[in-house]
């Protein structure tokens, strides 16, 4: 299981793959205590938090060095066996594995595949025209949002009245205020954008505009920063989103997320809410107002 890594070049205007898999892995190493994994703390001074390289290079099976190299950045040539064996011993979720594998073995693309624009296919968007009363949306590479039908505008706002490159997830949770009054739990909305932009950063890690996004959301935004440090990452099917809307109050809502059979980078993301619930009551009084039930409450008093 000790194999040789070596460097690979970056192409120009990506994110810098070698650095966001060295701070992945000290990042979840970080985490961890001895006695979270079984060894012994002899309490001696420990220099730096969690797990010593050593010690994960102990229990993945690896020598000191190997495991210090791919630390380091080069991971070229390191087996699925060995990111296996590392993914057990830093106890990684299955999301965190599968970043950790596309970070260290990164698939081969035709060239900048992932700087072209994201088509939503005829029917998906007749599919979500036909979905009444159910908030709907197709979510891309990114963060960006495609697509999406009359009730997702009532509920979320009226997407079509911005600029396409302002339809996106990240620039809305983290630049527009009115985002941050709409989701109830802001911070656990924001943290969930990053991840899944870290996500999509170790799948498509020469994506410029990606990486531009990063850059941009960096600059503007401290509360970006602290979580993009944090080197989280995970991937949502399912969950409730609680919400404030200005013009019915309170909603608690029920999301399933459905990936694309011909693009993994498409979602489908549908919400709704307990039948018999008030939030079910102000989901049909938003359907009666449509996509003018976000520009209404923008001067209706909160419940």
């Amino acid at each position: 299981m000790d194999e040789q890594p070596h460097p690979v070049p970056e192409p120009a205007g990506a994110l810098d793959r070698r650095a966001e898999l060295s701070e992945f892995l000290r990042t979840r190493r970080a985490r961890l205590k001895p006695e979270d994994v079984g060894l012994p703390d002899f309490g001696r001074h420990r220099r730096v938090p969690g797990l010593r390289r050593e010690e994960l290079a102990q229990l993945a099976g690896v020598s000191v060095a190997y495991y210090t190299r791919l630390e380091q950045g080069n991971g070229r040539n390191v087996s699925a066996e060995v990111l296996d064996a590392i993914a057990r011993a830093l106890r990684l979720t299955d999301a965190e594995h599968a970043h950790l594998t596309h970070l260290a073995k990164p698939k081969q693309h035709k060239k900048k595949p992932a700087a072209r624009s994201q088509q939503v296919r005829g029917a998906l968007r007749q599919l979500l025209d036909s979905m009444d009363g159910v908030p709907a949306y197709i979510s891309g590479r990114r963060s960006d949002i495609l697509a999406w039908n009359r009730m997702a505008a009532a509920v979320f706002g009226d997407w079509g009245e911005l600029p396409a490159h302002e339809r996106n997830w990240a620039r809305l949770v983290f630049l527009r205020p009115e985002y941050r009054e709409l989701f109830s739990d802001w911070e656990q909305k924001a943290s969930d954008v990053v991840s899944f932009l870290r996500m999509d950063a170790g799948r498509c890690p020469d994506d410029p505009r990606l990486s531009a996004l990063v850059g941009e959301l960096s600059v503007k935004s401290e509360e970006f920063r602290r979580l993009w440090a944090t080197h989280d990452v995970q991937e949502k099917g399912y969950g409730v989103k609680r919400l404030h809307h200005p013009l019915v109050g309170d909603l608690t809502l029920h999301f399933e997320s459905f990936r694309s059979a011909d693009d993994d980078g498409q979602a489908l993301t549908t919400y709704h809410a307990e039948p018999g619930s008030a939030s079910a009551e102000a989901l049909r009084l938003l359907a009666s107002w449509g996509a003018d039930a976000t520009r209404a409450g923008q001067s209706a008093p909160s419940s």
